[in-house]
């Protein structure tokens, strides 16, 4: 027999996110928004959570396509709902899973953009080193695009955490996982030329071990790096779209570009599926076709 769901029901889910699912906060956000969605539209057809069926959750998701919401975006909103409804299942408020044969709409493949590293290098030299910040700019990009990190990643990155001697950085990426992920030499200079204005900093209790500071002492946010990287961007006259993902995905990119293994890759971004590491693998037919011609024996002449 169904349990009645009671108030509590998402202070119940927020806490299955947070301790058994691990995810972080913005993650957990993002999935009570969209169980929010359907609370709404279950409110205004006068369905009771327990009792909702595959037929009503299909006129939710049509609703969705009906207001403009995007094929990407209901699909994200439909992940959601399923995860709700098997939390529902697991805590025993429901006994079967109504949304187990609903189907997320099929969308393209949507590719980030990629930096080469003629625009990469150009974006590095306009930041204006005599400013305050620029060197902690520096090293930011500098780590952003040496170490592939997510903008979570990059914002808590400790100082006790980075490994000079090793060339490592240990990172803690989604679900609190660690590794350690190699750093280049410049991004490690840019890092040692970092410090000096760093320990100028009054640092504000709780953020001693942070990295990259404000100039109040206290980490950065997650948009003043999208704002630093905007501003870099328009400065080298680059019309691309460019985000921290943007450097993530180039160093992947590049990576692949230069014949590392996707393995490795999947290891140093963190990915628990290589499938997920696979979309860094658009790189262009011209490139796959040289490759080819080298590698392959097929391609070889024969004697």
């Amino acid at each position: 027999m169904n349990k009645q769901p009671g108030t509590d029901i998402l202070g119940r889910y927020h806490t299955y996110l947070r301790l058994e699912k691990s995810l972080s906060a913005n993650s957990i956000e993002a999935y009570l928004a969209d169980v929010g969605k359907l609370m709404r539209f279950m409110a205004s057809e006068g369905i009771r959570v327990p009792d909702v069926t595959y037929n009503d959750l299909q006129q939710f998701v049509a609703q969705l396509s009906d207001v403009g919401i995007h094929p990407r975006s209901q699909a994200r909103i439909i992940s959601g709902v399923k995860s709700f409804y098997r939390f529902l299942l697991l805590d025993g408020y429901i006994t079967t899973d109504p949304t187990e044969l609903l189907e997320s709409p099929k969308i393209g493949l949507k590719l980030p953009e990629v930096l080469t590293v003629s625009e990469i290098d150009s974006i590095m030299s306009t930041i204006d080193l005599s400013l305050p910040e620029g060197q902690r700019n520096r090293a930011i990009l500098e780590v952003l695009y040496s170490c592939g990190l997510r903008v979570s990643e990059l914002i808590t990155l400790r100082y006790s955490d980075v490994y000079f001697d090793e060339g490592f950085i240990k990172v803690e990426g989604k679900g609190s996982k660690q590794r350690l992920v190699p750093v280049s030499d410049t991004a490690l200079r840019e890092i040692r030329n970092y410090l000096f204005d760093r320990n100028r900093v009054q640092v504000k209790k709780g953020f001693e071990d942070i990295l990259f500071l404000s100039r109040r002492g206290t980490g950065l946010s997650r948009i003043m790096i999208f704002h630093i990287i905007k501003q870099q961007t328009e400065l080298a006259g680059i019309r691309k779209n460019v985000s921290p993902h943007t450097f993530r995905h180039s160093f992947a990119t590049h990576l692949l570009e230069g014949g590392a293994n996707l393995r490795a890759i999947q290891l140093m971004l963190g990915h628990e599926k290589i499938t997920t590491t696979e979309i860094y693998t658009h790189i262009d037919r011209e490139f796959l076709r040289a490759e080819i011609l080298a590698h392959h024996p097929r391609s070889k002449p024969r004697e």
